[in-house]
C-alpha cells in the first residue's frame, strides 16, 4: 500500500498505556510494511502521558505528539488528531489498551476491497464492568438508534477507519465523538460495523461512568436538530412560532368578540394565554430568522478550531 496511513489517539492520564500501545500499533505497522503516522494528542493530562510522547516522538519519528492547553475533552483530541493528519486512510482508537490494533488491518481491507467510506468496530465480548458503563451504554445506543434511525450496535467503540475526506469533515467539537457515525451518514457516507476484539482496562482508570448517558441524552436533541434542521432551523422554529402565533391570534379574535358583545375579558386566564401565545410565536419566528442567518455564516465563514494547541512535536 503506497498510500499514507494515519493512526490518531486521544490520550488523558494514560501514562502506564501510551508506551505499550506505541509498540502494539508499530508491530503493526511494520508488520504490514504500511507507511504511516501515529498522531499521539494529550489533552491536558496531569501525569507523565506528554513526557512519555515526547520520548517516543525522539525514538520513533513515525509518533507525532499534540499537546493541548488544557482538557478539551476527547472530541476535541480526535478532532485535533484528525485535523493534522496528512493520510488517506485515517484511524482512530482509545489510548486505554483496550482497542487492539490487530484488528486495524481486517478492517481497513475491508473498507479498501469493499469499497466503504467508514468501517466502524463493534466490540465483541465487550470487557467493562456490567453496571458502571454496559448497561448505561446499551441505553444509549438504543436511544441513537430510534433517534436517528442509524442502524449500528456499537456507537461508543473508538476503533474506526475512515477515508480522509469523510474524517476531515466531521466538524467534531464538544462531545460529539459517541456520534461520529451519525456525522458521517450525514456527509453521504457509506458504514459498516464489523466485530472487533475488546479488552479489559488493565491500567489507569475510567474515564466514564453512569453520568455519561445524561450527557449523551443531551447530545442527542442536538444530533437529531443536525440531521433534521441543520441547514434550515426555520423549518422548526418558524413553523412553531406561525402554529403558535395563529392558536394565540385565534384566542385573541375570540376574546375581542366577548369584548364586542358587552362581556368583561379583563383578567380571565385565557386572555392572558392569548397573549402569551402571540408574543411567544413571534419570538420562535424571529429566533428562526436568527438562526438562518447564523446557518448562512457558519457555512460562508472560515472553519475555526474548538480547541488550542500548545505544541506540536513532528518527526526529524
Amino acid at each position: 500500500m503506497n498510500e499514507i496511513i494515519s493512526v490518531v489517539v486521544p490520550f488523558y492520564n494514560e501514562e502506564e498505556n501510551i508506551t505499550k500501545l506505541a509498540a502494539a500499533i508499530t508491530e503493526v505497522m511494520e508488520a504490514e510494511n504500511y507507511k504511516y503516522e501515529v498522531i499521539m494528542v494529550n489533552d491536558g493530562s496531569t501525569d507523565s502521558t506528554w513526557k512519555k510522547m515526547i520520548e517516543l516522538n525522539r525514538s520513533n519519528p513515525h509518533f507525532i505528539g499534540i499537546n493541548f492547553a488544557g482538557n478539551y475533552g476527547q472530541s476535541s483530541a480526535i478532532a485535533a488528531g484528525i485535523d493534522h493528519a496528512s493520510g488517506e486512510y485515517i484511524i482512530t482508537l482509545d489510548g486505554d489498551l483496550q482497542n487492539d490494533p490487530k484488528d486495524i488491518p481486517m478492517m481497513l481491507n475491508k473498507l479498501i476491497d469493499e469499497d466503504w467510506d467508514v468501517v466502524a468496530g463493534e466490540r465483541e465480548n465487550r470487557q467493562d464492568k456490567a453496571f458502571s458503563r454496559k448497561l448505561p451504554s446499551k441505553f444509549a445506543n438504543f436511544l441513537i438508534r430510534k433517534s436517528t434511525g442509524v442502524k449500528m450496535k456499537d456507537y461508543g467503540c473508538t476503533l474506526r477507519v475512515f477515508r480522509k475526506d469523510i474524517a476531515k469533515n466531521l466538524g467534531l467539537y464538544g462531545e460529539l465523538h459517541r456520534f461520529i457515525p451519525v456525522l458521517a451518514i450525514l456527509q453521504g457516507a457509506t458504514m459498516v460495523q464489523v466485530p472487533v476484539k475488546h479488552h479489559p482496562r488493565i491500567y489507569g482508570k475510567s474515564k466514564y461512568g453512569i453520568n455519561r448517558t445524561f450527557k449523551v441524552m443531551s447530545d442527542l436533541l442536538l444530533m437529531v436538530f443536525f440531521q433534521k434542521y441543520m441547514q434550515k432551523p426555520m423549518h422548526i422554529f418558524g413553523t412553531l412560532g406561525i402554529f403558535t402565533f395563529s392558536i394565540g391570534a385565534l384566542i385573541n379574535i375570540y376574546l375581542v368578540i366577548l369584548k364586542i358583545l358587552g362581556q368583561d375579558i379583563w383578567g380571565k386566564p385565557l386572555l392572558m394565554l392569548g397573549v402569551l401565545l402571540t408574543l411567544g410565536g413571534i419570538q420562535l419566528i424571529t429566533i428562526g430568522i436568527m438562526a438562518e442567518m447564523q446557518m448562512r455564516t457558519y457555512y460562508e465563514s472560515q472553519r475555526k478550531t474548538p480547541y488550542r494547541i500548545k505544541k506540536i512535536l513532528k518527526g526529524e
